[in-house]
């Protein structure tokens, strides 16, 4: 019994496990803890040609502040208001077989690694719709908010 209590107090500090369910069609990710959702946010999701990976992933990276890198032109733009990925990255999936397809304005050809995940943007319009290269957008805040609610090795679910 004294060791019930002790794991079942091990278990209460901890909380339950929380996972992350993105629903692509509905355009928005829930953090789950226990089987309930404790919050939902709004995201922008890849274009056609560009989709989100689907299917069962973990965060493999947190990086506060980061330096985008253009994937086709290797041009790269340090944190702050102009940089694409806002103020948090939470990567969950990386490939090495490249990608190539039409972006909306030009045909683009990636080479080697490329990686998807959750990130801020300072796009705000776009937050709602299909015109990422794959990752997915959120509300720069709701970024910030969402990486202190992960951590590495947090289970992503990918629904199409």
């Amino acid at each position: 019994m004294a060791a019930q209590q002790a794991a079942q107090a091990v278990s209460e500090d901890s909380g339950p496990q929380r996972e992350l369910v993105l629903d692509r069609r509905r355009r928005h990710v829930r953090v789950m803890a226990g089987g309930r959702e404790v919050r939902r946010f709004p995201v922008a999701v890849g274009r056609p040609g560009w989709e989100t990976p689907v299917g069962r992933f973990e965060v493999i990276e947190l990086v506060k502040d980061p330096i985008w890198e253009h994937p086709a032109t290797g041009q790269r733009v340090p944190p702050g208001p102009a940089n694409p990925l806002g103020s948090r990255w939470i990567g969950f999936h990386r490939d090495c077989l490249g990608r190539s397809g039409f972006n909306g304005r030009q045909y683009l050809v990636v080479e080697g690694c490329v990686s998807s995940g959750f990130h801020g943007t300072p796009n705000r319009d776009s937050v709602g719709q299909a015109v990422s290269h794959g990752c997915v957008r959120l509300l720069d805040e709701h970024a910030r908010e969402l990486y202190e609610l992960v951590s590495l090795g947090t289970p992503v679910t990918v629904l199409p």
